[in-house]
């Protein structure tokens, strides 16, 4: 199975996040990104283009890679790119870095230094981004954040908040 990569542009920051967290290796556009080289990068990286730039999408899209989304919240997004790409929200959550995309090890002993006090008391286990050096552990922002991931999965668009 080919591993299905995104590259959002600046207005689907949020959405990028969520795709990350999902498991999925998403590069999110720096904003004022030239809309020609996000379309190379795209192509030389096996990205599927991800817009809401609708001049973009009909400019840019000469192989195809270029995705248009049309609507503006991150709910009907979400619903969006599940319809097209048939994502699937548990595919591996929590394996890459929300902030860099970079996939995430188990931390060593010394990286657990870097944990706030009590940390260790919600999970024993802990994570580390090899490339920003953050540290992740499973607080009750993961766990919001995995009901949002199976809310998304079950077709429920809403975004957990307890």
């Amino acid at each position: 199975m080919v591993e299905m990569r995104f590259l959002c542009d600046e207005m689907l920051q949020r959405l990028g996040r969520w795709l990350r967290a999902a498991g999925y290796d998403t590069a999110i556009a720096m904003a004022g990104a030239d809309d020609g080289a996000l379309a190379r990068q795209a192509v030389a990286e096996g990205r599927w283009l991800l817009t809401r730039d609708r001049e973009m999408a009909l400019e840019r899209n000469g192989d195809g890679r270029v995705v248009w989304l049309a609507v503006n919240g991150l709910p009907e997004q979400v619903a969006a790119v599940t319809q097209r790409f048939a994502i699937d929200w548990l595919l591996c959550p929590f394996s890459r870095c929300l902030e860099c995309n970079t996939p995430i090890i188990p931390a060593n002993p010394a990286q657990y230094a870097q944990l706030p006090r009590g940390a260790l008391l919600t999970s024993p286990q802990v994570w580390y981004c090899p490339r920003c050096d953050k540290v992740y552990w499973e607080g009750s922002h993961v766990r919001r954040m995995r009901h949002t991931l199976e809310n998304f999965s079950r077709g429920v668009w809403r975004i957990a908040v307890n």
